[in-house]
């Protein structure tokens, strides 16, 4: 009898250790780090001495981004001007040394890997897929990349299509683009269906090739990319570590400079897109697998910024109408439309005095009592004409609440878009990382 409870207990002990489903952790913190911030230079570089603070609240580093060699099909660095013989990801690997618990993953793709027109490449992306031999030559080349540079692991930010955007419209066109969506997939890719198929054979593959090196492999899914056109849940599942869900970036200047609202809701709002929040996205994924402590919501350190104009209105109140696109580009990002944390935590604190405007520059905060939704800042359009703006963002107040809805579901964890983007100097309120800290406390 004895020895029966110990074969049972070896026997589960066994599964433990070889499940990848059973190693997530409750409570991870996956920390992404966006490389190319350090090759910006001035107050926008995040150097490897800012960046060691974070790295004790982090399980997991991720250093995006490598993209995909068109030619070879193999794997390759999107930032040449840190990869002369690779040496940034040495230094990134060596940091190992003062964070043991840390385990550091290459990222591959991300919307970083871009064609001549400067847009997400995802021709390649599906071409690779396609055949056995690509395939074949990227999982040889991504496994002896980890290996020579000391990375535990692979990340695949797989840059699949994206879904179009639905633009401002009323009832009836709304209801009438539901419907043109039940087929709409071919317009997307009219391959999909193979593309689904291959993309759960080459996980699989993959899986076996980074096994034989002790290596990880995770998957991030990028905003906008639609897992049932696809994502074989069912069947990726059982060779993936944990997956990242893209739970953010829901609404975009890029996507839709016309209209502006809130980017990141944690449940769903009324008269929107159903699919357009947290808790839609996290369901969907939690209906097709067993255990959700492979599965992590994202929660970005950035808001989504438009220009408000004269018809925009005066209340702030989204959506807001008649926007002119994204704000100009922000000093850390380089991106229009998107500011960090600290460069909105300045256009806040400038908003001083006795409950009135001191300047031209300041925002306006709007709270979400509810809790449910998430908050946003603006400064309507002056008489003048001058634009005004309106921004949704996460701060370290509702960066917790997702934290917390984490925990409530069970999930392995939360990931953080990312630390570049964070309050790293402690500029705002004197402490550094304080979205990053405010995330890993309440986990």
């Amino acid at each position: 009898m004895y020895q029966s409870s110990w074969l049972l207990l070896l026997a589960a002990v066994c599964c433990w250790l070889c499940c990848p489903g059973s190693r997530a952790d409750v409570g991870k913190l996956v920390c992404y780090y966006d490389a190319a911030s350090f090759a910006r230079g001035g107050p926008a570089q995040l150097s490897l001495h800012e960046l060691e603070p974070a790295l004790q609240f982090c399980n997991v580093l991720v250093y995006g981004y490598a993209g995909i060699d068109a030619q070879s099909y193999g794997i390759k660095s999107l930032n040449p001007e840190l990869s002369y013989n690779r040496q940034h990801y040495n230094q990134i690997t060596a940091l190992r040394q003062k964070f043991a618990h840390l385990k550091i993953l290459l990222a591959v793709g991300g919307d970083r890997d871009l064609n001549a027109e400067l847009e997400p490449d995802t021709a390649k992306y599906l071409s690779l897929l396609e055949q056995p031999d690509r395939r074949n030559s990227f999982k040889v080349s991504a496994a002896n990349e980890l290996s020579k540079y000391g990375f535990d692991g692979l990340d695949l930010a797989w840059q699949f299509p994206k879904t179009r955007p639905k633009l401002q419209q009323g009832a009836l066109k709304r209801a009438w683009s539901s419907v043109k969506g039940w087929f709409s997939s071919s317009s997307i890719d009219a391959q999909a269906e193979q593309h689904k198929e291959q993309f759960a054979s080459f996980i699989r593959e993959l899986r076996l090739e980074l096994q034989r090196h002790g290596k990880l492999l995770t998957v991030s899914m990028l905003p906008h990319v639609d897992a049932a056109l696809f994502i074989d849940i069912p069947a990726i599942m059982s060779f993936v570590d944990f997956v990242s869900l893209g739970t953010y970036d829901f609404q975009t200047p890029a996507r839709d400079p016309k209209q502006a609202d809130l980017p990141a809701a944690l449940y769903p709002m009324y008269d929107r897109d159903a699919t357009h929040n947290v808790q839609q996205q996290l369901e969907y994924w939690l209906n097709q697998t067993a255990n959700a402590q492979q599965l992590l919501i994202s929660i970005p350190s950035y808001g989504r910024a438009w220009q408000m104009t004269p018809e925009s209105g005066i209340t702030g109140f989204p959506p807001i109408a008649a926007t002119a696109g994204g704000v100009p580009d922000g000093k850390r990002s380089g991106q229009p439309g998107l500011l960090s944390w600290p460069e909105i935590c300045v256009l806040l604190q400038q908003h001083v005095g006795q409950g009135k405007d001191t300047g031209t520059e300041h925002l306006r905060k709007v709270g979400d009592p509810t809790k449910r939704y998430g908050i946003y800042a603006y400064r309507a359009a002056g008489d003048n004409g001058e634009p005004g703006i309106w921004v949704g963002y996460e701060d370290p107040s509702t960066a917790a609440i997702k934290a917390s809805f984490a925990q409530a579901q069970g999930l392995g964890g939360v990931a953080l878009h990312d630390l570049t983007l964070d309050d790293f100097r402690g500029q705002c309120a004197g402490e550094k990382f304080p979205i990053l800290r405010s995330i890993k406390y309440k986990l």
